[in-house]
This record gives structure tokens, C-alpha cells and sequence, in this order.
């Protein structure tokens, strides 16, 4: 298979319209559906009927990485394919592994949510030397010309915003701390570059203490509670997503302080829109996952049967604030209906 590596491009703005999570049939064990299995992988424009879609997401026990693989699946097997989900968990190795059985398996695309910005791309590359075109969504790879597409949510855009609304719930003043994300992946330090962006513009707002949390809760709770421990006067939280927003207002409740505490999340997940209508969560940033996991598999789809490739391999699709006034519209997890 011949490939043209074009240039990267950044496409900002709005995708397919959302659909809400349902199963794709499949595991996150890295097994497979053999079944739909193509000697023609990663033939572009070979008409391909059918085939093995092998999806790649981090850890599904996260809701938004579910979501990512199930509408991603639910999309694909509309349009013929069987597929497969597999879960690298943060771990290259483990994502290694799972490249190598979606080769094994002779599939005909690989979708995959990136473990780590550099360390995924020589195994990205085996599968392209393999004749799989690759798809990225929700992280990036510090690679242009590499894959076919990369589709992420346009995390500084979701940043600012949320930001900003964090600063008027916060009436401008105040000390905080914050709760960054996977330091291997891009965005938690895109995130934290927007709040900071944001909040830097306010001089009466003073942090006082940042802890890494991986995107997780249990860690979100613990660095939390340690943070408040150092500082018991602090007012405001912001986190770089849901799980650690909501681990941390585990550990306010705990401590009898979260009525004082502003605390905003980043993601829109469904325990998240909870904690909103019960009054624990200011708000939160939707990001389109279930926009983007469709529309890739559309531009995966595209290719195989037509050779087609995208126009832009780097396109971010815009986030959304979700509070009290707009939560309603929440139809179905990580989907907004206007």
C-alpha cells in the first residue's frame, strides 16, 4: 500500500452529530472477532466490503473511554465491519500487545486513543508497515505524517471556557489548587495551559497547591484530601477531568469542607451531570467524544472503500460548557442536543 504522508493542519469546529454510547459487541481484553478478517488491510480504495475494525482505547472503567469505544464500534458495525475493543490502560507495552494481534488478525483499520504522546508512534509505525492505516482519536502523537488522522477535542478552547466560568463562580478571589491529568498525555498539559491562561488574569486568585492525578478518581480523592490537609482555607478546585473532580468532592464531603469549595471538571460524563444537579459540581466541559468516535470510523470508512483521505489530519472539534442552565440538554452520556 502506497501512502501519502501530508502535512498536518489543524480543523477546528463542528463533526457529525452525536450518538449516544452503545455496546459494539465487544471486550477490552485485546481478544478479537477473527471473523471479519481482510487480506486486504489497509487497502485504500479497494472497496473493501467488511473487514476487522480493531479499536484501541485506554482504560473503559473510565466512562469516557467506553463511550470512545462503544460509539466507535456501534458505528463501525453499522457500516459492516465487526470489530474489536482493546484497553492498553496507560501502558505501551500492553498497547504494543494489542498492535500486534489487530496485525495478527489482519484487520483492515486501527482506531486508537494514544497511550503516550512519544512512546506510542514506533508502534503506531509498525502497524502502518503493516498495511492498517491508523486512526487516532482523543490524544495525539508528537508526529505529524504519520497517521491518517488525529481527532481530539479542542482541549485549550474547553480549557478557557471552563476556566472562566470557574473564575466567576469563584467572584474572582480566592486561594485554589488544581488536579492534573496523565503527565504522558498531551492534553492534561494543554488543559492546565488554559486554566492558567485564564486565571493568570485574575491577580486575587492565588494557587496554592497542584497534584497529579492521573485522570483517576481514587487518585483525585487522595491528592485531594492531602491538598486540603496543606491548605484548609482554600476555596476553589479545578481539575483537569470529571474522574479527579469527582474524587475530590468524595474527599471534601469526607472533611465536612465541600460547601465552601468551587470545584469544576472537564469531560461531561454522566456521574458528572449527577453531581452538577445535586449542587457538588459547578460545572463541567463536554467534550465530543461521541462525535468524534463516530466521524472517525466515517473517515476510516471512506478511505478503505474509496481511497479517500482526509483533508486535514489533525481536526479538533469544540467543547461545551454544561451547568445548571444547560444540563437538560444532555440527552445521552456525552451527548448534547441542542
Amino acid at each position: 500500500m502506497e501512502r501519502r504522508h501530508f502535512l498536518s493542519a489543524l480543523g477546528i469546529g463542528a463533526a457529525a452529530a452525536g450518538l449516544a454510547a452503545c455496546s459494539g459487541g465487544s471486550d477490552d481484553s485485546g481478544g478479537s472477532d477473527a471473523g471479519g478478517g481482510s487480506s486486504d488491510a489497509g487497502g485504500g480504495g479497494g472497496g473493501v466490503d467488511g473487514g476487522l475494525i480493531t479499536i484501541i482505547v485506554n482504560d473503559p472503567s473510565n466512562p469516557y473511554w467506553k463511550t470512545e469505544g462503544d460509539v466507535a464500534a456501534a458505528k463501525a458495525e453499522e457500516l459492516g465491519y465487526t470489530t474489536t475493543i482493546g484497553a492498553h490502560k496507560g501502558d505501551t507495552n500492553t498497547e504494543n500487545t494489542l498492535v500486534d494481534t489487530a496485525i495478527s488478525n489482519q484487520s483492515v483499520a486501527l482506531i486508537m486513543d494514544p497511550a503516550n504522546a512519544d512512546g506510542s508512534i514506533g508502534t503506531i509505525k509498525k502497524a502502518i508497515q503493516a498495511e492498517i492505516p491508523v486512526f487516532l482519536i482523543n490524544a495525539e502523537i508528537n508526529e505529524s505524517g504519520v497517521v491518517m488522522a488525529q481527532l481530539v477535542s479542542n482541549n485549550a478552547q474547553g480549557a478557557a471556557l471552563g476556566a472562566q466560568e470557574w473564575v466567576t463562580r469563584m467572584g474572582e478571589e480566592g486561594t485554589y489548587v488544581e488536579l492534573f491529568g496523565l503527565p504522558s498525555d498531551n492534553n492534561a498539559q494543554t488543559r492546565s495551559n488554559g486554566f492558567t491562561t485564564t486565571i493568570s488574569q485574575y491577580p486575587d486568585l492565588e494557587k496554592v497547591g497542584e497534584e497529579v492525578a492521573d485522570w483517576n478518581r481514587t487518585k483525585g480523592h487522595d491528592k485531594a484530601q492531602s491538598l486540603l490537609q496543606a491548605h484548609p482555607d482554600i476555596t476553589g478546585l479545578i481539575s483537569g477531568n470529571d474522574e479527579m473532580a469527582l474524587g475530590a468532592i468524595a474527599a471534601f464531603q469526607e472533611a465536612g469542607a465541600l460547601e465552601g469549595i468551587v470545584v469544576g471538571g472537564f469531560d461531561g460524563s454522566p456521574d458528572a451531570i449527577e453531581a452538577i444537579k445535586n449542587g457538588e459540581l459547578a460545572y463541567t466541559v463536554l467534550q465530543p467524544v461521541a462525535q468524534f468516535a463516530e466521524l472517525v470510523i466515517e473517515l476510516a470508512d471512506d478511505y478503505l472503500r474509496n481511497g479517500t483521505e482526509p483533508e486535514e489530519e489533525k481536526q479538533a472539534l469544540d467543547c461545551i460548557l454544561i451547568t445548571e442552565e444547560n444540563i437538560d440538554k444532555m440527552t445521552a452520556p456525552f451527548t448534547y442536543t441542542e
